[in-house]
C-alpha cells in the first residue's frame, strides 16, 4: 500500500512536466528567453520518474505476490486444519472432490481480491483525489464531471456484478461436482474400465460442463450489455470533458500546457476508474466464490473436548456401555439401550445382520459420534470427559479395506508411530508377517506403492495396516476383520499377523468369518439396535441366538450362503 501510494504521486508528475514543456515550446516559438536546458531538465525529470515508476511498481508487484503466496498459505492451513476437526458426520455427507474445489476456488478469488486492494485501493483514491483537486483548482465544472463519473461508473459495476454472482452460484455447483466426480472416476479407475463405464462417465462429465457452458453464456452475455452502457457513460462524459477543456482553450482562458496537463489528468483518472470497477467486481466474485468456504469454516465441530477435558488414565483395558443409544438422523436410532463390559485383556465379537450397529459401536469407542443417551467407559472414566487425542492415542485400528496412503512403505508403516526408526518399523513388519515381501520389492521398505497402495496385492497391503497398528502399539484395538475378502494363502498370513497383533489387548471384532468367531472370549449378538445375546462361544452355541443360528448355517448350501450374507459373515 506505501509503493501504491508512491506510484500514484510519480503518476502526478508527469502531467505536470508536460504542461510546462508545452508552455516553455510555445514561449519560445513566441519569442521568450526559454534556455534549452529547461526543456533538457523537464525531459530528464520524466525519465527519472518513468524509470522510478518501473523499479517500485515492480518491487510492488512482487511484494503483491508474496503477499498473494503467504495468503494462501494462510487460508489453506486454517481451512485445512478445521475441516481436520470436523466430525465424522461431516464427511459422510460431503464429496472429497467438493471439499478441495471449494478451497481452490475460494482461494483463487480472495487472494485475487486482497491484492487488488492492496496494490490499487489506496492508490485508486490518492489518485481519484489528487485529479479532481488539479482541476477543481482549474476549472469546477471539470471537476464536478469528473466527480459524477465515479459513482456512476461504480453502481454500473455493482448491478453487473450481482448479476455475475446470481449467474455463478450454479456454476459453482456444477463445476463441484463435476470436480468430484473427476477425481472419484480417477480414485476408481479399475472400476470405470471393469465396467466399461468410460462412456458414462465421460458423459456425466460432459452433461455438467455443458450446463456451466449455458449459464456462462447467459452470465457473459449479461455483463456485456453492462459493460455497453458503463462504457457509453464513460465515453459521453469523458466527450463533455474533452469538450470543456478545448473550449476553454480556444477561448484563451487556458494555455496549451494547461490543456495537455488537463488532457493527461482525464486520461489518468481513467485508471482509478477501471481499479475501483475491478475491486467491486472482485469483492462480489470473492463473495460469491468463497461462500461455500466460509460456510465450511462455520460449521461447528459436533465433538470437542470439554474445558475441563483431561487425558485418559489408562489402567487394565476395561470397556463400559451404560444404556447407551445412538442415532446418525433423528428419531431414527441404531442402538437402543445397549449395556455390556469388555473385559481386560479379552477378545470380544460383535455379531449381527447389516445395519444392526455393529461399526456403530466401534466408531463410537473412537469418538467419532457422540451418543445419543448414555455413557461408555474405558477404565471407569467417561470417554466424554477426556482429550480425543488421548482416548484415540490408547486405541489401534485395522479396516476391513486397508487404508494406505501414496508414498513409500516405509512411510505407511511409520503413520502408526511418527519418528520411528529403522529398527522399529523392521521389527513390526516381522511380527505382521510382511518381511518376505517387502525385502522383494524394488527397494524394500523405500519402495513408493501408489495411491491407496494400488501396486500391492491385498494380502500385502493388509499385513501392511497391521504393522501399522502393531508399531502404534495401543492397548485396544478396534478390528474390522481384514481377512474376508483374500484368497487362503493371504489369509492364513494375515491371521497369523492378527494373532500377534491381539497379544494382550482389549479387542473388538467385527467378525465376519464363523471361525474368528469362535475363538473369542465374549460375543456380543445385535438386533433392531439392542443386545439380544452376550456370552462365550460355548455359551451361545447352546441357546437359540444369533451364534447358534450362524452355527446350524455353516453347511454350505445355497441358501444358507444367502443368509450368512445378511450377517456379513463367510462360513469359514
Amino acid at each position: 500500500m506505501f509503493f501504491a501510494i508512491l506510484i500514484s504521486m510519480l503518476n502526478q508528475v508527469t502531467p505536470f512536466a508536460l504542461k510546462f514543456l508545452v508552455d516553455g515550446i510555445v514561449e519560445k516559438n513566441s519569442g521568450s528567453n526559454i534556455d534549452i536546458w529547461y526543456i533538457v531538465g523537464l525531459l530528464a525529470i520524466i525519465l527519472v520518474v518513468n524509470i522510478l515508476i518501473a523499479s517500485v511498481s515492480n518491487f510492488s508487484g512482487y511484494l503483491g505476490d508474496i503477499l498473494s503466496v503467504k495468503l494462501r498459505k494462510l487460508l489453506t492451513n486454517r481451512y485445512y486444519a478445521h475441516i481436520l476437526t470436523l466430525p465424522m458426520s461431516y464427511f459422510d455427507n460431503q464429496q472429497a472432490g467438493k471439499i478441495t474445489s471449494r478451497l481452490d476456488r475460494s482461494i483463487s478469488t480472495v487472494s485475487e481480491l486482497v491484492q487488488a486492494f492492496a496494490n490499487d485501493f489506496v492508490g485508486m483514491i490518492l489518485t481519484s483525489v489528487v485529479t479532481i483537486a488539479v482541476m477543481f483548482y482549474y476549472s469546477w465544472p471539470l471537476a464536478i464531471m469528473l466527480a459524477v463519473l465515479f459513482p456512476f461508473y461504480i453502481w454500473i459495476t455493482s448491478l453487473s456484478s450481482k448479476s455475475w454472482q446470481r449467474r455463478q452460484e450454479p456454476i459453482n455447483s456444477d463445476t463441484d461436482i463435476s470436480k468430484a466426480r473427476f477425481i472419484e472416476s480417477v480414485g476408481q479407475i479399475r472400476v470405470v474400465k471393469s465396467f466399461n463405464q468410460e462412456k458414462a462417465e465421460l458423459n456425466f462429465m460432459s452433461q455438467k460442463l455443458s450446463n456451466i457452458t449455458i449459464a456462462s453464456k447467459k452470465q457473459s452475455k449479461e455483463w456485456h450489455w453492462y459493460d455497453v452502457v458503463r462504457r457509453a457513460g464513460l465515453g459521453v462524459i469523458f466527450a463533455g470533458i474533452y469538450s470543456y477543456i478545448i473550449l476553454q482553450t480556444w477561448n484563451g482562458n487556458f494555455t496549451l500546457g494547461t490543456l495537455t496537463l488537463l488532457f493527461q489528468l482525464a486520461l489518468q483518472a481513467q485508471f482509478p476508474l477501471f481499479a475501483s470497477s475491478w475491486i467491486v467486481e472482485s469483492a462480489q466474485r470473492a463473495s460469491s466464490g468463497s461462500k461455500d468456504y466460509f460456510e465450511a469454516m462455520d460449521t461447528m465441530p459436533d465433538i470437542v473436548d470439554s474445558e475441563n477435558a483431561i487425558d485418559l488414565n489408562f489402567s487394565r483395558g476395561e470397556i463400559k456401555f451404560e444404556n447407551v443409544d445412538f442415532a446418525y438422523q433423528e428419531k431414527n436410532n441404531v442402538l437402543k439401550n445397549v449395556s455390556f463390559v469388555i473385559e481386560p485383556n479379552t477378545k470380544l465379537a460383535l455379531v449381527g445382520e447389516s445395519g444392526e450397529g455393529k461399526t456403530t459401536i466401534a466408531n463410537l469407542i473412537l469418538r467419532f459420534y457422540e451418543t445419543s443417551k448414555g455413557t461408555i467407559l474405558i477404565d471407569k472414566q467417561d470417554i466424554s470427559k477426556v482429550t480425543q487425542a488421548s482416548l484415540r492415542d490408547k486405541i489401534g485400528v485395522v479396516f476391513q479395506e486397508p487404508a494406505l496412503f501414496s508414498g513409500t512403505v516405509r512411510e505407511n508403516i511409520s503413520y502408526g508411530k511418527p519418528g520411528a526408526n529403522t529398527k522399529e518399523i523392521e521389527a513390526a513388519a516381522e511380527a505382521a508377517n510382511a518381511t518376505d515381501f517387502i525385502n522383494k520389492l524394488p527397494e524394500g521398505l523405500d519402495t513408493e506403492i501408489g495411491e491407496r497402495g494400488v501396486k500391492l496385492s491385498g494380502g500385502q497391503k493388509q499385513r501392511i495396516a497391521i504393522a501399522r497398528a502393531i508399531l502404534k502399539d495401543a492397548p485396544i484395538l478396534i478390528l474390522d476383520e481384514a481377512t474376508s475378502s483374500l484368497d487362503s494363502k493371504a489369509e492364513h498370513e494375515v491371521q497369523e499377523a492378527l494373532k500377534k497383533l491381539m497379544h494382550n489387548r482389549t479387542t473388538i471384532i467385527i467378525a465376519h468369518r464363523l471361525s474368528t468367531i469362535a475363538s473369542v472370549d465374549k460375543i456380543i449378538g445385535l438386533r433392531n439396535g439392542k443386545v439380544i445375546e452376550e456370552g462365550s462361544p460355548a455359551e451361545l452355541a447352546k441357546g437359540n441366538g444369533i451364534y447358534a443360528e450362524l452355527l446350524e448355517l455353516q453347511n454350505p448350501t445355497d441358501q444358507n450362503k444367502a443368509k450368512l450374507k445378511t450377517y456379513d459373515i463367510n462360513a469359514s
